[in-house]
C-alpha cells in the first residue's frame, strides 16, 4: 500500500491541499471535486477499504466522522453536507486506502448514483 497516492500524501512525496491533520488522520481537498466543498479524510493507518477493520480500530472510525464534522462546521456547511464512504470497486471505491468524503455546498440528490 506504500505507493498509493493517500500514503504518497502522508508521506509528503506529492502535494495536496491540506485543511487538517492530526496525529490519527489527514483531510484534504479533493482533486476532482463532486460539488463546491469536496474534502477527503482519510486515516494515517494503512487499511485499505472499511471491510478490511476491525474491532481495534472503533476508536478511529469515530475519530474520522467528529474529524468530518468539525471541518463541516469550519467550511460552513451549517445548510448540510454529506459523508460518503465507497468500498470496494462496485462500491466506487477507487484509492485503496480507506477514506471518507465530505460533500457540501449545494443540495445533495437520491438516489447518489
Amino acid at each position: 500500500m506504500a505507493d498509493n497516492i493517500f500514503m504518497k500524501i502522508i508521506q509528503r512525496t506529492i502535494p495536496a491541499k491540506i485543511i487538517h491533520e492530526d496525529e490519527w488522520s489527514l483531510a484534504f481537498h479533493d482533486i476532482n471535486p463532486q460539488a463546491p466543498v469536496h474534502v477527503l479524510i482519510i486515516p494515517k493507518k494503512e487499511i485499505r477499504t472499511l471491510d478490511d477493520t476491525t474491532e481495534e480500530d472503533q476508536s478511529l472510525l469515530g475519530h474520522l466522522l467528529l474529524v468530518a464534522r468539525k471541518l463541516a462546521r469550519q467550511l460552513q456547511l451549517d445548510q448540510g453536507y454529506r459523508l460518503v464512504i465507497n468500498c470496494r470497486e462496485q462500491g466506487g471505491q477507487t484509492v485503496p486506502h480507506l477514506h471518507v468524503h465530505l460533500l457540501g455546498g449545494r443540495s445533495m440528490t437520491w438516489p447518489p448514483g
